[in-house]
């Protein structure tokens, strides 16, 4: 495996059923088994749907053929996680050999709706709680480790206000990393380096500085690694494409050198994935700047 797989097998979430693209769920189903059987699916993670409409994606499987493979999913629970765990474990049982359900996501605001969530938790899949990380997270991650459960962090959206701070990301992934806690992140990485895109697919929409996948990535291996967190928050903000190399054995970021196996090993234990309502998109992007020449 290429550090650039290494880096980047299985990192995209598709999320097509999510702004801006906000496709209906035939159309997003109909993709999602599209990109599953092209050269690019080394790169494609679980579709993700929220529970609520389990029954929709329950029809539109019906026409599918999976000959590719037992489909995984990323279910979005409600304010009832209870009810909404029980009628994933329906979808389970109903759809055995074609579709699983192997990740929960939930949003939390404070250490007490964690520790309700974990007291629902049984262990057999991750669950993903989705922070704000305007403040520092650290007591909320701490609720979350004790609860044996993963993070989520928001990393953009449709509007400019939705898009945290360098400063704030490193700040997360730290405490993350300190807390023993793999994350998450969603939103807002269409593209493999940071620069200003449109917000939305309009074609009069607003530009706005986007996080780059490759930077968030290779910031979380960074801070698993214990850099200063001035670099951390540098690698975050880079914008020229020149300040990445990309060997078989490595990528590199200016003077800092991480290999294959220490990017699987972040994958693994750290930065797991990230949630995109395109999954061409982050793929196209990354050809088009030649960094997956070598993957």
């Amino acid at each position: 495996m290429t550090a650039l797989r290494a880096l980047l097998a299985g990192i995209v979430d598709y999320a097509g059923l999510f702004p801006p693209a906000a496709l209906d769920m035939t159309a997003a189903v109909r993709h999602y088994s599209q990109y599953r059987a092209s050269d690019d699916a080394w790169m494609l993670g679980r579709f993700v749907v929220p529970v609520a409409r389990l029954g929709e994606l329950s029809a539109a499987l019906a026409n599918v053929d999976i000959a590719t493979g037992e489909w995984h999913l990323s279910a979005l629970v409600g304010a009832n996680p209870a009810d909404d765990i029980q009628r994933v474990e329906d979808f389970d049982a109903a759809h055995r050999g074609r579709a699983v359900v192997d990740s929960l996501e939930g949003k939390a605001s404070d250490a007490a709706a964690i520790e309700r969530i974990a007291s629902l938790h049984r262990g057999d899949r991750a669950f993903f709680i989705e922070l704000s990380i305007a403040d520092d997270p650290s007591p909320l991650i701490a609720a979350i480790a004790r609860g044996g459960l993963h993070a989520k962090v928001r990393t953009g959206g449709t509007t400019s206000d939705a898009f945290p701070s360098a400063t704030a990301v490193a700040r997360f992934m730290r405490a993350c990393v300190a807390a023993n806690v793999a994350f998450k992140a969603t939103a807002g990485l269409h593209h493999p380096v940071r620069g200003s895109y449109r917000l939305t697919y309009a074609p009069d929409a607003p530009l706005d500085t986007m996080f780059g996948f490759m930077n968030v990535f290779l910031a979380a291996a960074a801070v698993a690694r214990g850099v200063p967190e001035s670099d951390a928050i540098a690698l975050l903000e880079e914008i020229d494409p020149g300040a990445f190399t990309i060997t078989p054995d490595a990528i590199a970021w200016r003077e800092h050198r991480f290999g294959a196996d220490e990017l699987r090993a972040m994958r693994a234990n750290v930065a797991l994935s990230f949630g995109s309502c395109s999954f061409r998109e982050p793929v196209d992007d990354l050809r088009a700047l030649s960094l997956s020449a070598t993957a």
